[in-house]
């Protein structure tokens, strides 16, 4: 019997004072054919998760991929269009893209329709969705909620039918937080089996091309069109690993309700995967627990943050909305030996996930500790919480890890994604699990 360890750990109350309310309009998106006519089409954009009006794409082949649509996050370049990346500054001080990102070429490639770019926060230095400048796209899941950062847009849009692929990116969780929140479908994939040429750079070591879908096998067939298949891992994943201490991290009604559903299916599950065992992501020694994993991906980001971006705040002085704002000014600030005692640390727990997860090993964890906070939570709470969903996304990106956020349980009637984590280069088997999963779960 699987057994998943409830903790009582402190819970985070929410004020439900400001929400946003939703704001209905639409906007006529001029179409590029591949002949160079233009068309129109209409587009709801009451989620408010379009930054770009003006921009909409036909599908320049046929493939696996036809009759679906998608949008894609402000990172993402597109020829002839100014790249915004979520702050006013950077697309006042940026020309226009002269070449399409891979990832939206693959798309097109294969059939799928680009209907927009979206928003997302600010350089995508924040996984709330909340952006100062261009305000908070509406969790379709939940209104009262934050949709989760930082491809806030992308999800919306994904989750509200606006589009059927959401195109994202996921540094420390940016695709599968707001999976989580919204309700969604959403993979970070092995670090660099998809091309992130021609988009905007936070961290690289740590930055991923993720995407977003109601609907697994358009998650799986999205995965077949954008992975590098050179690295491609082929072993059955057939170890079911439970993370005792992910589930520590999370509200005990989020462990609560993911215990049910898995024992409610656990016959299934087993003949899927086996016999589960209950293990200690954070047992090396020496290196701490899953907060203490958290500062090591906090220093060791912030100081390639810092690299990347650094000599454009400081020559530009953008203005940053709060919480982005003291996060830049954090990663100013790190020094040579508090970064190089963090990529110790980095290369040492990297190589434990390796040897934890073997070639067959899944991992299932929560996405968050819970549900999306309220809009307009005081800095305070927020920051409480991200402290907490930062012990668990870390965990991938600190392994270079693929990463599925499955839309499974409900808690005080909104959306917590579960989970499943591989061994690098096992993508296509995490999605053909998360297939196999979701007509299970669905029955």
């Amino acid at each position: 019997m699987l057994l998943l360890r409830a903790v009582r750990l402190r819970t985070v109350s929410f004020s439900v004072d400001g929400a946003r309310q939703p704001v209905t309009r639409s906007h006529l998106l001029r179409t590029a054919h591949p002949s160079g006519g233009m068309s129109t089409k209409a587009v709801d954009d009451s989620s408010n998760g379009f930054i770009d009006p003006d921009l909409s794409i036909q599908r320049s082949g046929e493939g696996s991929l036809n009759g679906l649509t998608f949008a894609a996050k402000d990172l993402f370049d597109v020829e002839g269009h100014v790249t915004g990346y979520g702050q006013p500054t950077w697309r006042a001080t940026h020309g226009a893209a002269t070449k399409t990102s891979p990832a939206v070429q693959a798309l097109l490639g294969a059939g799928a329709d680009l209907l927009g770019k979206t928003h997302l926060d600010e350089l995508a230095y924040s996984l709330n969705g909340e952006n100062t400048h261009y305000g908070t796209p509406v969790n379709p899941a939940c209104p009262d909620r934050i949709p989760g950062g930082s491809s806030s847009g992308s999800a919306v849009a994904t989750a509200d039918g606006t589009v059927d692929i959401g195109l994202g990116s996921d540094t420390g969780g940016s695709v599968r937080v707001p999976a989580s929140y919204c309700g969604l479908l959403g993979i970070r994939p092995t670090h660099g089996r998809v091309s992130l040429e021609n988009a905007c750079a936070l961290a690289t070591s740590y930055d991923t091309c993720g995407w977003f879908a109601r609907n697994a096998q358009v998650l799986r067939k999205v995965g077949e069109v954008l992975l590098e298949p050179s690295s491609k891992q082929d072993a059955p994943l057939t170890r079911w690993l439970t993370a005792a201490d992910a589930f520590d991290h999370s509200d005990s009604e989020t462990s609560q309700a993911i215990y049910q559903l898995v024992q409610g299916h656990h016959q299934e599950l087993t003949g899927l995967l086996g016999e589960p065992q209950e293990v200690t992501v954070a047992s090396l020694e020496g290196m701490g627990s899953l907060s203490d994993w958290w500062q090591v991906f906090r220093i060791t980001q912030g100081a390639e943050i810092w690299q990347e971006l650094g000599e454009w705040i400081t020559a530009n002085k953008p203005q940053f909305g709060p919480g982005t704002k003291e996060r830049f000014e954090m990663a100013s600030k790190l020094t040579p030996e508090e970064i190089q005692t963090a990529q110790e640390k980095r290369k040492q727990i990297s190589a434990h996930l390796q040897t934890l997860l073997g070639v067959d090993g899944v991992l299932m964890l929560p996405t968050a500790p819970g549900p999306a906070p309220i809009l307009n939570t005081p800095p305070a709470e927020l920051d409480l919480f991200r402290s907490r969903l930062l012990s668990l996304t870390c965990i991938a990106g600190l392994g270079g890890l693929p990463q599925v956020s499955l839309p499974v349980v409900k808690v005080e009637g909104c959306p917590v994604g579960l989970s499943l984590m591989g061994p690098r280069g096992s993508d296509e088997k995490l999605l053909q699990l998360t297939e196999k999963l979701m007509a299970l779960i669905s029955q």
